[in-house]
């Protein structure tokens, strides 16, 4: 069995559930066959949406990439990496790789597909959002992608930095108008593009179809390195 290395902290929240998730996700009896886990927390990476917007000098690669060698150096065969904006600097992240590091956002795009969806919408950082990193991906699988205009964009930054990383409970309302907007527009289902915002399905504050990018990777995560469980086996 292969053993997963997890580049954690970004943020801690969303790098503990991932850990419950891949946990849920694979079919062990007992003990003995659960995946074997290295989870390397760090929160003081800086972070990455302050530096995609040139709002911080300070890059989080060097501090990624270093947790990427400890990882590899402790025997990892399977990296995953619990913050999809951090996926701006994937190339920079896996340059002199030796192990695959589970690409959330090319996984995320062959879900949908597969799924048959046409029209999506993304809940996702600033960062992510302003870099296309999912709008490109989904454009090449032919899938449409409808992002939040800048009042409802800003109630998803509100969520992820004023609500989930702070440790406060994610108001209804807010979830309501993003969605709603979205709809509107076209989205048949929604994408959620932050992992912290995997608590927004955890909670059900979500009334839309939607797939949620950390049980994306926790399930290839699973696919790679143990047994996933028959139900997981479709996540939309």
């Amino acid at each position: 069995m292969k053993k997963l290395g997890v580049i954690g902290g970004m943020g801690p929240l969303a790098t503990a559930i991932f850990m419950e998730t891949v946990i849920e996700m694979t079919a062990a009896s007992g003990d003995n066959e659960h995946i074997s886990m290295d989870i390397i927390n760090i929160p003081s990476i800086p972070d990455r949406t302050a530096y995609i917007l040139g709002k911080s000098q300070e890059s989080p690669v060097d501090e990624i990439i270093r947790v990427r060698e400890e990882l590899e150096a402790r025997g990892a065969d399977v990296l995953a990496m619990p913050c999809n904006t951090a996926f701006y600097f994937y190339n920079d992240i896996v340059k002199e790789s030796k192990i695959p590091l589970i690409h959330a956002i090319d996984e995320t795009a062959g879900c949908l597909k597969e799924a048959g969806i046409k029209c999506v919408g993304i809940l996702a950082t600033d960062g992510t959002i302003e870099t296309g990193l999912f709008q490109k991906v989904l454009k090449e699988h032919e899938i449409q992608a409808v992002i939040p205009d800048a009042e409802c964009q800003s109630k998803v930054m509100s969520m992820i930095y004023e609500d989930v990383k702070a440790g406060r409970r994610i108001t209804e309302t807010k979830v309501r108008t993003v969605e709603k907007y979205l709809r509107n527009a076209g989205a048949e289902c929604l994408v959620l593009g932050c992992t912290e915002l995997t608590v927004l399905k955890r909670c059900g504050l979500v009334k839309m179809r939607c797939l949620d990018t950390l049980e994306v990777m926790a399930r290839k995560a699973v696919m790679e390195c143990g047994v996933l469980k028959e139900k997981y086996k479709k996540l939309i």
